[in-house]
């Protein structure tokens, strides 16, 4: 493979992967609500930093560890217990009425949209096995051109993350004024009810995963 094709390929890879409902995008359509449009970028951000630093430890042979099943399921559990943590407080804030889009919802979840971006990301088993899998091979590909290999592939793959994150909070953002505050805590009980319903089976993934050891 060409730089050129990985350039567009791990772009279409991960705006296939972005484009799937989870829980990244559920924090980003919340925190577009609460911070406006550069919640989105934030979030990435985030999740760039964590991402780099994964490909990184990587390039540096630590691929055993991450397809470890052992760790793929501590992270299941624990990941699990976060989603639930998130979902829980945005249903409780819904149904009690202390959300709105016009105030600074979700006050008590003091992390920012960066650490938020982290967190959740890291929160997902299935981000790491995405790693320990596709992500591998592309850095091994991409290794192949020494660092403008890494750089074509890391951009790219972040470059999609951004456009589209950035596009749903320019949405959410745009469309806020056309909502009502019974809409708004309808679709943040929708968000959290599907956080719950993920971090019930994030857990129970990760159980399998931890008790394959």
């Amino acid at each position: 493979m060409e730089l050129s094709g990985i350039f567009i390929t791990s772009m279409m890879v991960a705006f296939s992967g972005a484009m799937m409902p989870g829980p990244l995008l559920t924090v980003t359509i919340s925190e577009s609500h609460k911070k406006g449009f550069w919640a989105g970028p934030l979030i990435v951000l985030g999740h760039a930093m964590l991402e780099l630093a994964l490909v990184v430890a990587l390039v540096f042979g630590f691929k055993r560890f991450f397809t470890s099943d052992m760790v793929v399921g501590v992270i299941g559990l624990l990941g699990g217990l976060f989603l639930l943590w998130m979902g829980s407080d945005m249903l409780r804030g819904a149904i009690k009425k202390t959300v709105s889009f016009e105030v600074n919802s979700f006050s008590k979840i003091k992390i920012g949209p960066v650490v938020a971006g982290i967190f959740v990301s890291i929160s997902n088993p299935y981000w790491t096995i995405w790693w320990a899998t596709i992500g591998v091979a592309y850095v091994l590909a991409a290794l192949k051109f020494g660092i403008l290999g890494l750089i074509f592939f890391f951009t790219a793959h972040i470059l999609a993350d951004l456009i589209c994150y950035s596009a749903v909070s320019f949405m959410v953002v745009t469309g806020k004024r056309f909502l009502s505050e019974r809409i708004y805590r309808v679709l943040i009980s929708i968000c959290g009810i599907f956080l719950i319903l993920l971090a019930a089976y994030f857990i129970f993934s990760g159980l399998r995963f931890f008790l394959r050891v």
